[in-house]
């Protein structure tokens, strides 16, 4: 009886494994990217951070760390087929236009932009292999509307969503999809010095249509969406994550 039982055990984890969709999620370690990771837990599940945090490690992901701004992704070991891809790093580079450096436009693009690009070229020939998959990026809803001071991440998250669309189209043979996720402000780790005082919380939460800041819940779930079959005739598309600030004027 007890061999039959772990002969049952073993079809039931490898029956598992093979329902299960590979995930590399890149920036996994706080904010959205790790809400991301904790609603895809029950996915066979790649994560890539600079430290790992111990939310991150009670996940029990395969796990490589790195800045993929900086570092070499040559040692990140990836399965034969990946189905899914979502790249969360990003930055809050807020100041006048005559304040900024040329170096911090390069930053700005190397983690927003070109760090994404890196990944991707990695990933490409996994997600090819696996007949149907899905990337997922992060812009900012200051792509679509202009703001003061945002002239350097707008700048490297513009970037993000015309390269999304024309990736999208070039890949779609290949049955990979491509969105972009668009929030406004959220009350993460990046954001802290924008929602420092409960004066600063309420000026952002009434700059938006729906009156609150975003949580990282907000666009976990969107990434959830887009990342499954739920989402299979999305593809090309910007999603805004924005409490309607991106498109409604009251």
């Amino acid at each position: 009886m007890f061999c039959i039982a772990v002969k049952n055990v073993e079809e039931i984890k490898k029956i598992k494994r093979l329902i299960m969709k590979n995930i590399l999620i890149i920036g996994a370690g706080k904010g959205i990217g790790l809400q991301s990771a904790q609603l895809l837990k029950n996915e066979n599940l790649y994560t890539v951070s600079r430290n790992l945090t111990p939310e991150l490690e009670a996940l029990e992901t395969h796990f490589f760390q790195a800045d993929v701004a900086t570092d070499d992704l040559g040692d990140l070991q990836l399965p034969e087929e990946l189905h899914g891809l979502v790249y969360c790093p990003g930055s809050i580079n807020l100041k006048p236009f005559n304040r900024f450096k040329e170096e911090d436009f390069l930053a700005d693009f190397q983690q927003n932009f070109l760090g994404a690009v890196k990944v991707i070229q990695k990933c490409l020939p996994a997600m090819k292999k696996s007949g149907g998959a899905s990337i997922v990026l992060f812009s900012t809803v200051a792509a679509k509307v202009g703001m003061p001071f945002h002239t350097s991440i707008a700048a490297s998250k513009g970037a993000i969503e015309g390269f999304a669309r024309s990736l999208a189209a070039e890949v779609a043979g290949n049955k990979i999809r491509v969105n972009v996720i668009a929030p406004s402000l959220s009350d993460t780790s990046l954001a802290e010095q924008l929602l420092s005082t409960e004066d600063k919380r309420l000026a952002g939460a009434k700059r938006h249509p729906l009156q609150r800041i975003g949580t990282p819940d907000d666009s976990a779930e969107a990434v959830e969406f887009l990342i499954s079959d739920k989402s299979s005739w999305i593809t090309g598309q910007v999603l805004g994550i924005d409490g309607g600030l991106g498109s409604l004027k009251l």
